[in-house]
């Protein structure tokens, strides 16, 4: 298995989620945009996840090969961002987040679906080249984080065309795999969406996002606004996803001892805590210590889990519409609602609310995902 050059694309792959995701609304503040304003740019960022994921699956079965659509999708990406240094108003800003990320977004299901094919039966090992997502993911948060404080927040779209050159580079080396034959049988990924058991996992899966989505688009402008430095900033991203770490690096075994559906259940449950948490007691260091530590249940548990469920639910040749089906509704529906319900309350009704509805969004997942089909342990 090429582990190492697997774990090389998840590495700048979320290094550049790293990014984007608590520099990158500081930095539309800096430019001018309102908060509304965004809410709707980050909107951007994971609605294109429910288009994207679908289109370029439909592109690689009619290509009959994956990995020349990822490679495809990462250096459009890297054309596509280019046009930021020059854009000025709200649309012309939106038309750019648009395309860079539809084209950085679409390769990532088909990258999951490369992984586990490469893994075979070693699938429960998953996490351990996910897990250098996470590092990415870390590195770049400290790392930016220290070079914004000095140079401000220009040099954030620059980190992320350095990182999107790395997912690029990385995918050259990455070669393709195809589903085992015996996974070849026919199904029919209309059959199995009228399963309500599968429709429950994918709602609990929305739901989960989009209670994330105050989180991505305002957690670090709320930070900001109760005194926090960039540094320290960073550093709480970083805390989170390096506890995270630890949770990918164990995951194997917390599959085999607890089963993919308490996991999903217990991230569920975790996430009510962990937004009330952030609302209510932002000024003080130490809840915040715990609010990100609880990252690695409501991201890392959450989605090792969701991942390992969505390559049971669709196996054989759904097996890459269904990772992209699990991407889209999840971080595409889910995040992009999520996000514009964060950027609409933020103003009118305060920090304390909108991270409130991102509790009741979990809860309402916790409650979707008691349907999930119990016998789901993997």
């Amino acid at each position: 298995m090429p582990y190492a050059r697997l774990s090389s694309y998840y590495f700048f792959h979320f290094g550049a989620l790293g990014a984007l995701v608590p520099y990158w609304g500081p930095y539309l503040l800096e430019r001018g945009f309102e908060p509304t304003a965004i809410g709707a740019l980050m909107a951007i960022l994971m609605g294109t996840k429910i288009l994207a994921p679908n289109v370029w699956g439909w592109l690689a079965d009619r290509a009959g090969a994956r990995m020349p659509s990822v490679r495809l999708g990462a250096l459009l990406a890297v054309l596509g961002l280019l046009p930021v240094f020059w854009a000025g108003g709200f649309w012309a800003m939106a038309a750019v987040m648009a395309v860079f990320s539809f084209f950085w977004n679409a390769p990532l299901p088909l990258m999951e679906a490369v992984t586990f094919n490469h893994l075979g039966t070693r699938a429960s090992r998953y996490a351990s080249v996910r897990v250098w997502g996470s590092i990415g993911f870390i590195v770049t948060v400290l790392l930016l984080g220290w070079w914004q404080e000095r140079a401000g927040s220009g040099v954030v779209p620059l980190a992320v065309l350095a990182l999107f050159i790395g997912v690029w580079a990385s995918c050259l080396v990455i070669p393709d795999r195809g589903q085992a034959q015996a996974e070849q049988a026919h199904l029919s990924l209309r059959t199995l969406l009228a399963r309500p058991e599968i429709l429950a996992f994918l709602a609990a899966c929305l739901l989960m996002q989009a209670s994330h989505g105050a989180y991505y688009a305002f957690y670090s402008i709320h930070l900001q606004a109760h005194g926090y430095s960039d540094t320290a900033v960073g550093a709480l991203w970083a805390l989170g996803v390096a506890i995270e770490v630890l949770v990918f690096i164990n995951m194997h075994r917390l599959l085999v001892r607890f089963g993919a559906r308490r996991l999903l259940l217990a991230s569920l449950a975790l996430a009510v805590l962990r937004w009330l948490l952030i609302g209510a007691f932002v000024e003080l260091v130490a809840v915040q210590l715990i609010a990100q530590s609880l990252h690695a249940a409501t991201f890392g548990a959450f989605h090792a889990s969701a991942i390992h469920l969505a390559h049971h639910y669709f196996p054989g040749p759904t097996q890459g519409r269904g990772q992209a089906l699990y991407n889209s509704v999840g971080f595409g529906v889910g995040g992009a609602a999520g996000s514009l319900i964060a950027g609409s309350l933020w103003d009118s009704a305060g920090a304390m609310a909108t991270f409130a509805v991102a509790s009741l969004l979990a809860g309402a997942g916790f409650l979707a995902g008691l349907r999930v089909d119990r016998q789901a342990r993997y």
